[in-house]
């Protein structure tokens, strides 16, 4: 069998007419019209029909037997469909094959759901048997749309005059804000190696190399817990740029996605993205990475309460809180309310205030412990027309804010604001350097500890470190982190400060990170980067809700791959060769 004259199932037009053609792939569909017999033929590049006539009396018998997802080769001539029978939903549907021979390479057994429809499958059975998923047209096309945007990344940094550099996978154990996957060193007993949660070090080391403009499409590993739009390796866009500034980086970044959605999508996004500040985000959104498709804004209500006699107002003024609110440009009935107010609940609030706008004033059981005047400022600072709902959380920015971001999220769902036909983008900037950790309460770097603070705010880092602001630089779209970047540290004694900073001793942070600070005291220059996620990207391009849905050979949400069974138990001889014990049995597989 030679695939020399292999012409691609999809791509067969009514220029071939009459041209005999050779069509390798798979049984999509097949009907048996008593005489005629006619299957869709798939394979990577589309479909095409294949009819099978009786004069071909040889032919016509193989296609009597063919199954659903057996692999054939056909041959024959290209044919026009009779007048009426076109599909106009194929870019092949002009045409058909005639076919005079048949091969069955590969006869398949029924599978266990069906592959020539995109129809709602149990995730686990999709991902137990994923090379059958993977044959289905929405999960083809979202991979040939990563392989089209990784393309254009490629092609757009090139251009740009970046130079694409691959780093090591196991590297020494790093602060990355996650657990390390650790791999222990049969060749050095009782030390490992961590998969690298991202090439950071080694990017800023090849800046102090003189590499000046650097890439990499990238594999990283976190062992943490999953969400949507997260894995355990996931990959990643990898860039650093010496002698540069935020504007820089930012300039690079936003002409790449104009290039990406434009070469690939086809559909132009306007540059340069709108900048906000941390700051700015979480009093307007509530959140660090605000979805920007609707126009719900929180505002600040404090000044307008500050003398108010509302108990839980003034309880929350006076511990140095807030009162915080958000208009909801809707009628909402009390089911809807009180889903909203579980929402607040679920963010750490005690609870949501509410007033309704009426024509004649407010309406709710708490209007009779405002006065005229704090109610005519609330309607003015809002906004508030007749129909609207005004809601309102009283606490900590801490809590109020994130609490009134989740408010928001959900009223837009509620109400059906959010168009997923649109893309908006945002520049969220200034984030903090540090930032107090939930578990236990101690200073960590909010985003990592070689992001340099910005040069007005390092007279804080001594004595008001959570005041510092970085130079760090997060890319938002629809709500979803993209990914994030900064302006690097480059002088050594800046360095050893920030660690400092987190408490990290000059003599562990020498022990740590004597490579970087000794490279750096070798002439290092000025410079910062960006790194987003290349599955997030596409989850979004493609308009797909997790992150599962663009990657050939995803893990469940347990970390597992149902496929081949992973992780699965260490046999004991590589334990024994690593100088290894488990601790505990593995619990049985599951049935």
């Amino acid at each position: 069998m030679s695939l020399t004259e292999r012409t691609p199932a999809g791509e067969v037009r009514s220029d071939q007419v009459g041209r005999e053609v050779d069509l390798y792939g798979w049984v999509h569909r097949r009907r048996d019209l008593g005489g005629l017999i006619f299957i869709d033929l798939r394979d990577r590049s589309g479909i095409i029909q294949v009819k099978f006539d009786p004069v071909n009396a040889q032919a016509h018998a193989t296609g009597g037997e063919l199954r659903l997802e057996s692999v054939i080769h056909v041959r024959g001539p290209v044919q026009r469909r009779p007048p009426g029978t076109e599909n106009k939903e194929l870019a092949t549907g002009a045409v058909e094959v005639e076919a005079r021979s048949v091969t069955i390479l590969n006869r398949a057994q029924p599978p266990p759901f069906a592959v020539n429809e995109d129809n709602p499958v149990d995730e686990q059975l999709r991902l137990r048997y994923r090379y059958l998923d993977l044959r289905r047209g929405r999960m083809a096309r979202n991979l040939q749309l990563r392989h089209r945007i990784a393309k254009a990344i490629r092609d757009f940094l090139d251009d740009e005059g970046f130079v694409e550099i691959e780093t090591p996978v196991l590297i020494r154990s790093t602060p990355e804000g996650a657990r390390d996957y650790l791999v222990p060193s049969r060749l050095k007993p009782g030390y490992v190696y961590a998969l690298a949660q991202s090439p950071q070090l080694y990017k800023q080391l090849l800046m102090v190399a003189g590499m000046d403009r650097y890439f990499q499409i990238v594999r990283c590993y976190r062992d943490e817990d999953l969400r949507a739009d997260r894995q355990p390796e996931f990959t990643q866009l990898d860039l650093e740029m010496s002698f540069v500034g935020e504007d820089d980086v930012l300039d690079v970044v936003e002409r790449c996605f104009a290039y990406i959605w434009e070469k690939v999508l086809g559909n132009p996004i306007s540059t340069p993205i709108r900048r906000i500040t941390h700051a700015e985000s979480m009093l307007r959104y509530g959140v660090d990475k605000p979805d920007l498709r609707y126009r719900l804004e929180i505002q600040e209500l404090s000044p307008i309460f500050a003398r108010s006699e509302f108990k839980i107002f003034r309880q929350a003024l006076d511990a140095g809180g807030v009162v915080r609110g958000l208009r909801i440009p809707r009628t909402v009935g009390t089911k809807e309310i009180e889903a909203l107010t579980e929402v607040a609940r679920g963010e750490g609030a005690k609870g949501l205030a509410f007033w309704h706008r009426e024509a004649d004033g407010w309406r709710s059981p708490i209007t009779k412990f405002f006065s005229e005047r704090e109610l005519t400022d609330l309607q003015q600072t809002m906004n508030a027309e007749p129909g609207d709902l005004v809601v309102a959380v009283a606490d900590r920015v801490e809590v109020a804010a994130p609490a009134l971001g989740a408010v928001r999220k959900a009223a837009a769902r509620m109400l059906g604001l959010i168009n997923a036909g649109i893309f908006e983008f945002v520049w969220v900037t200034e984030f903090p350097l540090f930032e107090r950790s939930k578990e236990t309460g101690e200073i960590t770097a909010a985003h990592h500890p070689f992001t340099s603070p910005r040069p007005e705010d390092i007279g804080l880092l001594d004595d008001q470190p959570l005041k510092v602001r970085a130079r760090a630089y997060d890319l938002v779209l629809n709500g979803t982190e993209l990914g994030s970047g900064s302006i690097r540290i480059h002088d050594p004694e800046l360095q050893q400060r920030v660690f400092q900073g987190l408490g990290i001793s000059r003599e562990e942070a020498e022990r740590r990170f004597g490579f970087l600070l000794t490279a750096f005291r070798y002439g290092a220059p000025p410079h910062g980067g960006f790194a987003y996620g290349l599955d997030r990207v596409v989850m979004l391009a493609a308009g797909e809700e997790t992150v599962r849905e663009v990657i050939a050979f995803p893990k469940n949400q347990q970390a597992e791959e149902p496929m081949t069974d992973a992780p699965a138990p260490a046999e004991p001889k590589p334990l024994r060769e690593l100088g290894l014990q488990l601790l505990r049995p593995p619990a049985p597989p599951t049935p």
